[in-house]
């Protein structure tokens, strides 16, 4: 999909967000939603997703819900660093698909790297299965308790 486009109130994270498809779910406020991602990058790769927009990407973001939103987006990465603690803490975000975004609701990365250590792709392989996932996730919650 190109940079600019249409909201598809059918993606993945939309869905996610009305309750229709799981996720196993990490930090929850009024602006922000944030859950591990099932093909993770590295071990405690966490999403964050803004609630109540429907912005394909950072730029359709309204400027009043930006602030609120990345004070979340910072939370969360803060819970990720002091649960895990990482070597290093890459928080990203993809705009339009030629950047590599897959999913097109605004949503940034938290991903934790150790020193030397290789990510694996974006968005590659098979998902993860939530036993694997949830003790990371659980790690994470208490951090941020």
């Amino acid at each position: 999909m190109a940079l600019h486009g249409t909201y598809d109130p059918d993606n993945i994270f939309a869905k996610i967000l009305r309750g229709e498809l799981p996720c196993i779910k990490v930090y929850e406020d009024d602006v922000a939603l944030a859950f591990m991602d099932i093909f993770p990058q590295s071990e405690g790769h966490t999403l964050v997703i803004p609630k109540d927009v429907t912005a394909r990407n950072f730029l359709e973001m309204p400027g009043d819900k930006l602030g609120p939103y990345m004070a979340s987006v910072q939370k969360v990465a803060q819970g990720v660093a002091s649960a895990l603690e990482p070597d290093g803490l890459l928080v990203t975000q993809f705009n339009g698909a030629p950047a590599g975004q897959t999913v097109f609701h605004l949503h940034f990365h938290i991903i934790p790297r150790g020193e030397g250590a290789q990510l694996k792709p974006h968005a590659s392989g098979g998902p993860r299965p939530a036993e694997e996932l949830e003790p990371i996730a659980e790690k994470i919650r208490a951090a941020l308790a």
